[in-house]
């Protein structure tokens, strides 16, 4: 039987490619706009190794909460994300900026890094407790690296104030073999 199991593995990896690496980088705009794109380009990305339906909505959500927290929290730009039913925005601060997203597929894990050169995280601890934001008049849930951490199988955030933000997340897809040398 674990002879069937480690053939049936070695097959789904040569179809879906899960022991080739794989990279991709891009930048773009730290504006609202830009959130969608990339959560449908890394979803792209992904897509030749047959992920579940389950995987996807786990990775668009986390990369939409990481690329959303790099626009209204590092950068401040606000349009885009007014109250809840609002047609307009609350207010609108624009501050030029990038966000990048550097995405590598190795043995059917997704390692994804979102880093912006914003204003940092001053205390990292607190910024991750559910319920936290420093936008409450935005009516933010506070809930977005708690997201990214039920989301995705691992969640590191550092931040240097004044410097900017690297979320790095990994998201092991399928049954493959993860770890170096599993037949």
């Amino acid at each position: 039987m674990m002879a069937e199991m480690k053939e049936m593995t070695k097959h789904r990896q040569a179809q879906t490619g899960a022991g080739i690496q794989n990279e991709m980088e891009m930048e773009f705009d730290a504006v609202s706009d830009n959130e969608s794109f990339a959560r449908i380009a890394v979803a792209a990305f992904v897509s030749h190794l047959n992920p579940t339906l389950e995987e996807l909505a786990d990775i668009k959500t986390a990369v939409s909460e990481a690329v959303t927290n790099s626009i209204i929290h590092g950068y401040e730009n606000l349009y885009g994300y007014g109250r809840h039913g609002e047609t307009r925005p609350s207010y609108l601060t624009i501050h030029p900026g990038k966000v990048k997203i550097r995405c590598l597929l190795k043995k059917g894990v997704l390692h994804i890094e979102v880093t912006d050169k914003g204003k940092g995280i001053e205390d990292i601890d607190r910024a991750m407790e559910p319920l936290f934001t420093t936008k409450p008049e935005l009516e933010r849930s506070g809930m977005g690296f708690a997201f990214m951490e039920a989301f995705m199988d691992d969640l590191e955030v550092s931040s240097v104030p004044g410097e900017g933000t690297c979320v790095r997340m990994i998201k092991k897809l399928g049954t493959g073999a993860w770890i170096d040398g599993e037949d």
